[in-house]
């Protein structure tokens, strides 16, 4: 079992109250390690190091294209350790190795695209109406960033926050989920490798009431960014306003997919089982809510039941696992409490809806993939993230009813349209209120493009150079070239 620590000014440690957690597998229930459990202590020496750091360090100060050979060089060290990294993820997470292995190129990719963004920002010189004078708009790094990040994409959600904030010039607390922090600490061991100097970043592990409340309401913390579920994100909001820092929220989706009876039927079909199965459902964009056209909807639906009954559960280190188990026990009461709801709202339950009876799963946090079929928008499995392998399917008619279902939720983070009329795409695409819109295509992103949600999945964006701008603070400078007195006395 591996024994790991803190990383707090340029030092590993254990947390000063002497606790320890045991990290487990999800797929057997067995131990792979052993991290500190700090609590308010720990985050505030961490924070005093990142605000020492950014106030009297020399990263700020760094030239932007010095930072950011810093950063490439952690892509560099991400890559050479890909398979390290991917099978620790795979451990601590349960998804498949596979998957991870994808994972840890697009994070070695993020840190390539904001090492080569960071000094592509030289400002912006304006023209002054006053006489005598220059003027021009320059970017800054915020400060001290305070990073909590999620369980379902340990490192890839850190990396979409460590990467620009780096290159920005800022200095980093950062707190991973206590359940799943091994690969974060790995990653803070490359950052260390590739010379990021002395309190620039900090690791603190432990629960989030302890830690992550007190990065949100330190007012030593000049922005806070947190992905995960709403009601941690209410809370950390509202911390934030203690010190009006500024707040990168990324809470979430219950995301439509709507076909339109005029869809590639197969492709579809297989994008439909991806969007909602994939990681056993437990991604924020996941593809919870299928919404059918009704000339399409029988057919599609009893493909998609047959094609359901074949996905493979199992360990994420065997080759032909499909989907991998839910990360706790206490998640898995949680997805089994959501389909208990569905049938008792009236959901029509096709497959699914219980732990498989696989005696080589039984140690593990497992669930059938799920479908419930005959679901409206006022039932709670429609409109609450369930955050698992559960399907709902409604039917529309016009597209008018086919924008009104989709957009019909408190959450507006992605969604996609299916069908071969490009015309109608376009005019959904635009209609509806989500950050991203995929059309023929489910789940793609990449380091160069925005991500984030509408309405209540969030505030702010990541990745894109708008990910880097959330790190930064616009200045405008004014210099009179010819200054004179103003004799007012």
């Amino acid at each position: 079992m591996k024994v790991k620590q803190m990383y707090i000014n340029g030092t590993w440690l254990d947390a000063q109250n002497g606790e320890r957690r045991t990290i487990i597998n999800p797929y057997n229930q067995e131990a792979i390690a052993d991290v500190p459990e700090g609590d308010e202590t720990d985050t505030q020496a961490a924070i005093d190091a990142a605000r020492t750091a950014f106030d009297q360090g020399e990263w700020r100060q760094t030239p932007a294209s010095d930072r950011g050979r810093i950063v490439l060089k952690i892509a560099e060290l991400i890559e050479r350790d890909k398979q390290e990294l991917a099978e620790l993820e795979t451990l601590d997470s349960g998804k498949t190795v596979s998957e991870s292995l994808d994972d840890m190129s697009d994070i070695a990719e993020v840190f390539r695209y904001y090492g080569g963004l960071a000094d592509k920002d030289g400002g912006e010189v304006i023209e002054s109406p006053i006489p005598d004078s220059r003027s021009k708009v320059v970017r800054e790094p915020v400060g001290v960033c305070g990073q909590i990040t999620p369980w379902n994409y340990p490192l890839l959600q850190a990396s979409w926050k460590l990467a620009p904030a780096l290159a920005a010039g800022n200095t980093i607390v950062i707190k991973p989920s206590e359940i799943t922090p091994l690969t974060t600490i790995k990653v803070t061991e490359l950052i260390e490798e590739a010379g990021v100097p002395q309190g620039v970043v900090n690791l603190v592990l432990g629960a989030g009431a302890k830690t992550g409340q007190l990065l949100a309401e330190s007012h030593a913390v000049d922005l806070i960014s947190f992905t995960g579920g709403i009601e941690t994100g209410r809370k950390i909001m509202t911390a934030a306003t203690g010190n009006f820092k500024k707040i990168a929220l990324e809470l979430g989706g219950k995301n439509p997919n709507v076909v339109f009876a005029d869809s590639d039927f197969e492709t579809a079909l297989d994008q439909a089982l991806n969007a909602v199965f994939f990681h056993a459902g437990q991604v924020c964009s996941a593809g919870a809510r299928l919404i059918i056209q009704d000339d399409l909807h029988d057919q599609f639906v009893e493909a998609l039941v047959e094609r359901t009954k074949r996905i493979k559960l199992g360990s994420g280190f065997e080759e032909s696992t499909q989907s991998g188990p839910l990360i706790s026990r206490e998640h898995l009461e949680k997805v089994e409490n959501y389909v208990k709801s569905g049938i008792e709202e009236g959901a029509n339950l096709l497959i699914g809806g219980k732990r498989p009876e696989d005696p080589e799963l039984q140690n593990g946090f497992f669930f059938e993939p799920t479908i419930f079929t005959d679901c409206d928008a006022s039932m709670q499995i429609v409109q609450e993230e369930t955050f698992g392998p559960i399907l709902t399917i409604e039917r529309f008619h016009s597209e008018e009813e086919a924008v009104q279902l989709a957009n019909d939720s408190i959450y507006g983070l992605a969604g996609a349209v299916w069908t071969t009329d490009i015309r109608k795409a376009e005019r959904v695409s635009h209609q509806l209120r989500m950050g991203t819109v995929w059309i023929n295509d489910f789940h793609p992103y990449f380091a160069q493009a925005p991500w984030g949600g509408y309405k209540s999945s969030g505030i702010g964006r990541e990745l894109g150079k708008q990910g880097l701008e959330e790190y930064t603070e616009v200045k405008h400078i004014f210099e009179n070239t010819h200054p004179q007195p103003l004799h007012w006395f």
